[in-house]
């Protein structure tokens, strides 16, 4: 069993570096869809994904027809602000995709429309537009992994010169 993450055409280096790393810890597959706004080289890129970016599962697709046609049967969640639901109702099954836009504008709302069963929110105070992506997708892909039992993962940490009592 593994998670998918999708990013829509994301904008900010750092932010998809932080998902890649995000995504080796919980050994989730990272779906990225150009076109980007940047290069995959980026230096900035890189630091975010520290030494974990080799060990990232990542794929690469020129638009979302492409990503569809090789990924048959995905049928991604699609997280927004202006989902008319909270990712916490959501039902995530295994192998699932989590699906996000880009930093400046989300995802479409043509395609949000074609999916609206499957579109969920972070809850949010007032007349806040959004959370950085990196801290969305953390939110969401953690609460499909709690629903999962975190399948494969450490479930319990040791300290470096005690033991716990």
């Amino acid at each position: 069993m593994a998670f998918n993450i999708v990013l829509l055409e994301p904008e900010i280096p750092a932010n998809t570096g932080n998902i890649g790393r995000t995504c080796v810890a919980t050994g989730t597959r990272l779906h990225l869809i150009e076109p980007l706004g940047f290069r995959l080289g980026e230096k900035e890129l890189k630091r975010a994904g520290m030494d974990y970016w080799p060990q990232l599962d990542v794929a690469t697709y020129i638009n979302y027809e492409d990503f569809l046609r090789r990924n048959p049967g995905a049928n991604p969640w699609m997280a927004t602000t202006k989902a008319p639901r909270v990712y916490a109702e959501a039902a995530y099954e295994p192998d699932c995709y989590i699906m996000f836009g880009k930093e400046s504008a989300g995802i479409p709302e043509e395609l949000l429309l074609e999916n609206q069963e499957r579109a969920v929110r972070i809850p949010m105070v007032g007349e806040t537009r959004s959370l950085n992506l990196s801290n969305s997708v953390a939110v969401v892909l953690y609460e499909a992994l709690r629903q999962n039992q975190f399948p494969g993962m450490k479930l319990e940490g040791h300290l470096t010169r005690y033991d716990w009592k």
